[in-house]
């Protein structure tokens, strides 16, 4: 029996996607898990997996097209066998913009002969077109476009580019008088206004409170050098990946902290999955390193450095955009002492950690010198109370400052 491949959910708010390229053709054999596509959603091109074997009937979806999530993209099946009927579902992209990115504008009275509202955010364009528009100054509604349905697509963007006057300014930042100097308008990238939206989102909604430990890091850097000689290159073990390690096993011994919030129960994962906070030059991703509880700190470095790589080749797998269930965030490297992160929906906590620093330490009422570094775990407080979140950071802490449990 045909299966139908859906337009999948690569993100907690992802409404819609935009097939980039089909790395698949019609009549290609396809295996589960193999790459097919390469999707663009509002933050970064995520290769999309087939989730069944066999030969890539139709594609149902055409390059550069945005579908809604959900919608059937491409069916897969066994050679000569009939299609379903896909009547049903609309091949022409709906316009499905998440809620909190619809315009004020569209609510206000207008008069009964009105054409339809001109704004940009209401044409119907693709995320690529949108964003080139965006980078050139283009008014949307003035650029025709060649897509199902009047849909404005990446190449009619650069065609009407091409064909505009030389001394074209508009849409240019304007200065903007404040009174005291000139300021100049800046056009927020997708991705901006999709983290904006993101983390104005979490602290609406997650009641946060804080807890902060500082954790002596010596013996951890002492292992972690040991370890790297030993490894002789073949991954190299990062102070990041040590506290990975040590917040995957934390949640197995408290699960609360590796869920999410659904109204009136929570959700608890199986699998221990550790967001990781990366700037990257498009903007900031929490990429995901996959079970991590039962990864050695070698193949933790490995997992993790494979996954940036990816970012920062623009093709990630779903897993790397979507598995998170825990997050780290870590300015250790830009010589911060401490702060405390916003946590990433739906995620129930994430801990912050800052550079490590030698500093006096009292030990058997003697003064001596530590390695110490502060981290500050964020709870919603819908999830977990005070005095569980002390006790995971004080379990994190244990680890760490006893790394030899890291290693078993």
């Amino acid at each position: 029996m045909a299966t139908t491949v859906v337009m999948p959910q690569m993100g907690f708010d992802m409404q819609e996607g935009t097939i980039v390229r089909w790395l698949k053709q019609e009549g290609d054999e396809v295996s589960r898990g193999e790459p097919i596509a390469e999707i663009e959603t509002d933050k970064a091109i995520v290769e999309m997996e087939a989730y069944a074997s066999g030969t890539l009937l139709k594609t149902v979806v055409g390059e550069g097209e945005t579908v809604p999530v959900g919608q059937t993209i491409a069916v897969i099946g066994a050679p000569g066998e009939p299609l379903p009927d896909l009547a049903a579902a609309p091949t022409a992209p709906a316009e499905t913009e998440a809620p909190q990115e619809a315009a004020p504008a569209a609510e206000e009275a207008r008069p009964a002969a009105e054409a339809p509202p001109a704004a940009a955010e209401q044409v119907r364009a693709s995320p690529l077109a949108r964003r080139l528009a965006e980078e050139k100054g283009i008014d949307l509604a003035q650029v025709k476009g060649s897509g199902p349905g009047g849909r404005v697509t990446r190449d009619d963007v650069l065609a009407h580019e091409s064909q505009a006057p030389a001394a074209a300014p508009a849409a240019q930042p304007a200065p903007v008088s404040t009174g005291a100097d000139d300021a100049e308008m800046v056009q927020l990238s997708r991705m901006r206004q999709t983290i904006a939206r993101r983390t104005a989102q979490s602290m609406q909604e997650a009641p946060h409170f804080y807890v902060t430990a500082d954790v002596d890091m010596t013996q951890a850097l002492s292992i972690r050098q040991q370890l790297n000689e030993k490894l002789a290159g073949e991954a190299r073990v990062s102070i990041n990946d040590m506290i990975i390690k040590a917040c995957a096993l934390a949640l197995v011994k408290y699960p609360a902290f590796n869920s999410s919030f659904q109204g009136d129960h929570l959700l608890v994962h199986k699998q221990v999955n550790i967001g990781v906070a990366a700037a990257l030059e498009q903007g900031l991703l929490v990429l995901s390193v996959g079970d991590c509880r039962d990864k050695s700190l070698a193949d933790i470095s490995r997992s993790s450095r494979e996954v940036v790589e990816r970012a920062q080749a623009g093709v990630l797998r779903e897993e790397d955009y979507s598995g998170g269930t825990f997050s780290i965030s870590n300015m250790g490297m830009f010589d911060v002492d401490a702060f405390s992160a916003i946590i990433y929906p739906p995620q129930a906590a994430v801990i912050a950690v800052g550079t490590v620093r030698k500093q006096p330490v009292v030990r058997d009422d003697q003064i001596t010198v530590a390695q110490v570094m502060k981290a500050t775990l964020s709870t919603d407080h819908r999830v977990a109370d005070g005095a569980q979140a002390a006790e995971f950071i004080v379990e994190v802490k244990r680890l760490l400052e006893n790394p030899v449990n890291l290693l078993v």
